[in-house]
C-alpha cells in the first residue's frame, strides 16, 4: 500500500488545480466567441470534475475502505463543486456563481461514476468468460 501523502496527492494537487481556475479574475480568462457559441466552459467543467472523481477514486481504492471509494469520490466532489460556486460569488474578484456550472461539475461526477461501473463490470465479465472458457 502506498503511504498517505504519495496516494493523495494528485487528488489534492488537481482540486487545488480546479480551485486555482475556478478563482481567475473573470477578465483573465480568455473569451472566444466560437468556443462560447459551443458551451466549451461547460465542458471543461465537467471534464475538469470528471477527471477529479477518477482520481479520488483510484486514490481510496488503495484504502481498507476500498469498497466505498465511489461513495467517497462522489461525496467529496459533488460538494466541491458547489463550494467553489459560492466561493466564486462571495470571494472572489469579478466571478458570480453559476447553476449551470455546478451542473456541468456535478454532470462531469456522474459521467465519472458511469464510467468506472462500465469498466469494473467489463472486468467482472471477462473473469467470469475466462473462468468458464479457460484456454488450455
Amino acid at each position: 500500500m502506498k503511504k498517505p501523502i504519495k496516494r493523495y496527492a494528485p487528488p489534492v494537487v488537481w482540486a487545488l488545480f480546479i480551485a486555482v481556475l475556478c478563482g481567475l479574475p473573470g477578465k483573465d480568462i480568455p473569451h472566444i466567441s466560437l468556443l462560447e457559441l459551443l458551451n466549451f466552459d461547460k465542458f471543461v467543467h465537467a471534464s475538469l470534475f470528471f477527471i477529479l472523481v477518477i482520481l479520488i477514486y483510484r486514490a481510496v481504492r488503495q484504502t481498507p475502505n476500498r469498497k466505498n471509494a465511489m461513495v467517497y469520490a462522489l461525496c467529496l466532489s459533488v460538494p466541491y463543486g458547489g463550494i467553489l460556486e459560492i466561493l466564486q460569488q462571495e470571494l472572489f474578484k469579478d466571478r458570480a456563481a453559476d447553476l449551470l456550472d455546478f451542473t456541468a461539475n456535478s454532470l462531469g461526477c456522474l459521467l465519472a461514476w458511469g464510467y468506472i461501473s462500465f469498466q469494473e463490470n467489463r472486468k467482472i465479465k471477462s473473469l467470469i468468460y475466462s473462468y468458464f472458457n479457460p484456454k488450455n
